[in-house]
């Protein structure tokens, strides 16, 4: 984990990191919003005092209409340097099949395949970062 939560008054939001079978899942930002049209892990911001799992089970619920069924703790966490938000990935397992709810489109890929999207910067440091440990999973 990096040690970008150092720091006051930061807003923490949980990127849900989905994997299927055919890779990562992420979405399109809609365009009137804040990195319109880049392409995220899906989640949103933490309520206060609210844990990792309740704000990933409700961003989920509200963004793709599937239910939270498994978490993890943060693999990583970054800083958005032009924001207060400390991004954290978190892995997470669901139930249902996702529906584009808050987003303008969806994607699964391999690390590298999501490389070629335009992505938010917080993701693709967290891509760069996943990308040797996705190897070492698949190698055995």
């Amino acid at each position: 984990m990096s040690d970008a939560t150092a720091g006051a008054a930061s807003q923490r939001v949980v990127a849900c990191v989905i994997r299927r079978a055919d890779g990562y899942l992420v979405c399109q930002r809609p365009p009137h919003k804040r990195h319109g049209g880049l392409w995220e892990f899906p989640g949103g911001k933490a309520e206060p005092n609210e844990s990792d799992e309740h704000a990933a089970a409700r961003e989920l619920r509200e963004e793709l209409d599937v239910e939270l069924t498994a978490t993890a703790p943060a693999i990583f966490e970054t800083r958005d340097p032009a924001a207060p938000y400390v991004i954290a990935f978190v892995p997470v397992e669901i139930r249902g099949a996702p529906k584009c709810i808050e987003h303008s489109a969806m994607a699964c890929g391999s690390p590298e395949a999501l490389l070629a999207l335009p992505l938010v910067p917080s993701d693709r440091a967290f891509i760069e970062f996943l990308m040797p440990q996705d190897a070492k999973m698949i190698d055995g």
